[in-house]
């Protein structure tokens, strides 16, 4: 993950938040849970799936031009993104769980 001046690894930024569960040359998969009312600084994604495990909850992204987007996640939702830079609120009642599936290089077919 590229870091720049407005952005920070969500990992270093929020450890309560996100988890690292798998990361290999391939993918980096990131464990998320947000709180109610949990924010997380801007941070960056290269293109990436999101998978919601369980309960419904609200987000609102932030993109560093101010730009708000909400999203409304429910257990097996599953979503791709591109890659994007954002800061990210629950903006719901309940704890969020997804997974983050970021997309690394693509493999070589021989």
């Amino acid at each position: 993950m590229e870091q720049t001046a407005k952005t920070q690894d969500p990992l270093k930024g929020a450890p309560g938040t996100y988890k690292l569960a798998l990361e290999n040359d391939r993918v980096c998969v990131l464990d998320i849970n947000p709180k109610p009312g949990g924010k997380v600084a801007m941070h960056s994604h290269p293109e990436y799936v999101v998978i919601a495990l369980d309960k419904k909850y609200k987000v609102k992204f932030t993109s560093p031009g101010g730009k708000e987007e909400q999203a409304e996640f429910k257990a097996g939702d599953t979503v791709w993104r591109g890659a994007e830079s954002h800061s990210a609120e629950n903006i719901g009642r309940t704890e969020g769980h997804v997974l983050n599936i970021e997309l690394k290089e693509s493999a070589k077919i021989s």
